[in-house]
């Protein structure tokens, strides 16, 4: 057998000695990452394929190979990203916003937005259609992060940040809401208030920007019937279990059937005609049924793997802006899985966001594993190699003003000149 080329042997050789290298967080984010990934193929065909050959739809595998397509599709691109992406991150990420912005837009134009029940909130056509909004939320926190790393005093004050940071976020949560997209705007409010904190804002003063944030979501709430509605509803929803207050009261007929250790995969009677998308919305719920409450546990403690790496990466990180970065995009994940699980247990208003990485949403599963590759990038030592190329040169490095023959300048020039001049 030929020897590889020596150039093959040691690329190869270096390759495996970085894989043998990668730190605990590392580990702890691809492992739960995956263990997300399988468990959601799973669940997202148990909770569609029943629906799916009673309506005659298919053979019951739809749901199951679109998710499948998107996942290996947000897997391709986390693994490219996790490699090289931390720095192409930072310098498109002014094209990334804008691009979001102007898709956002074209998303409220009839003719370009896709309207279904009652919100336009894609782009696209047939099975091809994304939700410019999921690219928002990590055009945000790429922005987010990049200049409160730039220009660190400004998180001191809530003046500092009104332009850069909220008044850009603000912008792009009108829009969103206008779509409307309640939940999206959710995440991405509670994202940015993460990354302040981060940055040290005092919370005395973000207390007040969420006081103004809670009083417009209230009132863009009472302004449509149905939001209205919903909002009732999550106070309680078995006074209408037939109407608004449908959907949770299902749901947790569901967990609570479930019992202890679920009545076994495959086996729900909710999300036959019961659950409303329950392969994306309540797919928690469907969870609960067959998997009982030690599914829910163990799911929930995937995302505590996540949370728990995600903010060591930040600690460990090398930079304001790795560090910022690596909090944002762990709070990202979190916000959004903490939302979907508090809305189906009754505990905060349905507000249509899907569970990370296990719900059938083909944007915010490529969405979310992107991001999940960018905090792969950091807890590998991607944010070193950003740091020695992007920081600028220190004062010692910086060469002596010289003088007319091009030389340094030295203490006792300027005398000897004035004697024999």
């Amino acid at each position: 057998m030929p020897l590889l080329p020596r150039r093959t042997r040691e690329a190869r050789e270096r390759a495996a000695a970085r894989k043998r290298a990668q730190p605990l967080e590392h580990r702890l984010l691809l492992t739960a990452t995956f263990c997300l990934l399988a468990g959601g193929a799973v669940m997202v065909y148990s909770a569609s394929s029943a629906r799916t050959l009673l309506e005659g739809q298919g053979d019951g595998t739809a749901y199951l190979l679109k998710y499948l397509a998107y996942g290996g599709a947000g897997l391709v691109a986390m693994h490219l990203i996790s490699r090289r992406g931390l720095a192409a991150a930072r310098r498109y990420t002014p094209l990334l916003l804008l691009v979001a912005f102007v898709m956002l837009l074209l998303v409220l134009i009839p003719g370009f937005g896709v309207k279904i029940n009652g919100a336009r909130r894609w782009l696209g056509a047939g099975p091809l259609q994304f939700q410019p909004a999921e690219v928002m939320k990590l055009a945000l926190v790429l922005h987010s992060a990049a200049v409160l790393s730039a220009r660190p005093k400004i998180a001191r004050s809530l003046r500092g940040v009104a332009g850069p940071v909220l008044g850009v976020g603000g912008a792009a949560l009108l829009l969103i809401a206008a779509q409307p997209d309640l939940g999206t705007a959710l995440v991405i409010s509670f994202t940015l208030a993460a990354m302040l904190v981060a940055a040290g804002l005092p919370l005395r003063q973000l207390g007040l920007v969420a006081a103004v944030g809670a009083f417009l979501v209230l009132v863009f709430a009472i302004l449509e019937p149905y939001r209205r509605a919903r909002l009732t509803a999550f106070l309680n929803p078995w006074a209408d279990a037939g109407g608004s207050g449908f959907q949770a009261v299902q749901g947790q007929i569901a967990i609570g059937s479930g019992g202890l250790f679920g009545l076994g995969p495959g086996q729900s009677v909710q999300k036959i005609f019961y659950l409303p998308e329950a392969h994306t919305d309540f797919i928690l719920a469907v969870i609960g049924e067959e998997l009982g409450l030690a599914g829910i546990v163990g799911l929930l403690g995937l995302y505590g793997m996540i949370g728990y790496a995600g903010l060591q990466t930040a600690r460990k990180a090398p930079g304001a802006y790795a560090k910022l970065l690596a909090g944002g995009l762990t709070s990202l994940i979190l916000c959004q899985a903490l939302l979907n699980v508090y809305a189906v247990l009754g505990l905060a208003p349905l507000t249509g966001v899907p569970l990370p990485f296990v719900s059938s949403g083909s944007t915010s599963l490529v969405v979310l594993l992107c991001a999940m590759g960018l905090l792969l990038n950091i807890a590998s030592g991607g944010a070193k190699r950003l740091r020695v190329v992007t920081e600028p040169k220190s004062r010692d490095a910086r060469p002596h003003r010289s003088g007319r023959d091009g030389g340094a300048r030295r203490a006792g020039d300027r005398g000897r000149r004035r004697a024999t001049g």
